[in-house]
């Protein structure tokens, strides 16, 4: 027989969700011919079989995650694959099963002994018993969820059998997958390795008048002559090193919601594109994240993003930064309000934004720059 792994899929991931096989164990099937597609954090992928021959095992069903060099299909014949299993550890004398059986030797004394507290898991060390602990192990009681209502901060029975009840209620965890999966994955990236601050103003759109006018393409065409007055906020900064690439061309990150999840699809050089490619950039990019076929080009090597929120609702926001970007855009809902205009009191509209910045990278004085000529070029008439 012979083992197929999953193939290095390339963008740095290293692992991807089973979405549907293609085949069964019995096929015969030719080389090149669809065995699975499966869900990575940017798209759906299809796997071709790297052989012809029958399939003798699938490993794995739908749903499951599949890392990257593990076993995917088992063909007959071939040069067999031998996999050696990692000898288990020795159980510990105190270890317990979900049965609640004490596993290991067992020694027999009339001594009393006090239980004694341990710590676990948390900032702070949540207090807990091992008794306790054995309990929420049973149970599948995550302690550091728990807030402890014992003496000094101590996790006791009841507060797991409390929190065991209110999650057999709510229902059973939701794994995330795919392109939500990775969105969480991001923001704790981004939680851990940038410094975020966020300035906020308006921009005064008295001048569009009565005019119809693409907001979005607004905000692309307003965010170009930003940078160009303030190239700093179009930069990747280098963790390891301490440094930023301050970077020629504006590929834009736009930020696309789905049900699946959150995606930021590329929009190339920006500030050398005409109103109408844009345009087409942007329908082709809707169509492609809605059928999950974005072209893997498309969603890497942003230089800052955009956020255009505001279709939803919301006036402003700490929107956050994927590195190695420094900046991002965030546009709330536009909205009528009375405001000074060449000295007289008139009714506008008004959008608000909201500008993060990455504070290793930009300063604060780079970063309002920036911003106020985004604004400028906004509260022009066209």
């Amino acid at each position: 027989m012979s083992i197929f792994k999953l193939p290095d899929l390339g963008e740095g991931l290293q692992e991807a969700d089973i979405r549907e096989w293609h085949v069964k164990e019995g096929d015969t099937i030719k080389v090149d011919q669809p065995l699975v597609s499966v869900e990575t954090a940017k798209a759906v992928v299809e796997v071709p079989s790297p052989q012809s021959g029958k399939i003798l095992k699938l490993h794995g069903k739908n749903g499951d995650t599949i890392a990257v060099g593990a076993a995917l299909v088992t063909f007959e014949g071939g040069a067999a694959e031998t996999h050696t299993p990692a000898k288990p550890a020795a159980p510990k004398a105190d270890a317990i099963r979900d049965t609640g059986v004490v596993v290991g030797a067992m020694k027999q004394g009339n001594e009393v002994v006090a239980e004694k507290m341990t710590t676990v898991g948390t900032a702070a060390g949540l207090k807990v018993t091992p008794a306790v602990r054995a309990l929420a192990h049973r149970l599948n009681v995550d302690l550091t969820i728990i807030t402890p209502s014992g003496p000094d901060g101590m996790v006791t029975a009841a507060d797991v059998q409390r929190v065991h009840k209110i999650l057999t209620e709510v229902g059973p965890l939701e794994k995330l997958r795919g392109a939500r999966k990775a969105m969480a994955q991001t923001m704790s990236q981004s939680r851990d390795e940038v410094m975020h601050t966020t300035v906020t103003d308006d921009a005064v759109l008295h001048a569009w008048g009565d005019t119809k006018q693409d907001t979005t393409l607004r905000l692309i065409r307003a965010m170009a002559a930003g940078i160009k007055v303030e190239p700093a906020v179009n930069a990747w900064f280098d963790q390891a090193e301490i440094g930023r690439r301050v970077l020629p061309k504006i590929h834009l990150g736009m930020a696309v919601d789905t049900p699946e999840g959150l995606f930021v699809c590329v929009l190339q050089d920006i500030a050398n594109r005409n109103e109408d490619s844009l345009r087409k950039g942007l329908e082709k990019m809707k169509v492609d994240t809605i059928n999950r076929t974005v072209p893997a080009e498309e969603l890497r090597g942003y230089t800052i993003t955009l956020s255009n929120f505001g279709k939803f609702g919301g006036k402003y926001a700490t929107p956050v930064i994927v590195p190695p970007t420094v900046a991002i855009v965030a546009a709330g809902k536009t909205r009528e309000a009375v405001v000074p205009v060449a000295g007289q009191i008139k009714i506008s509209k008004v959008l608000p934004l909201s500008v993060t910045f990455d504070h290793r990278a930009v300063t604060g004085g780079e970063a309002t720059r920036f911003l106020s000529a985004l604004i400028k070029d906004l509260e022009k008439a066209s």
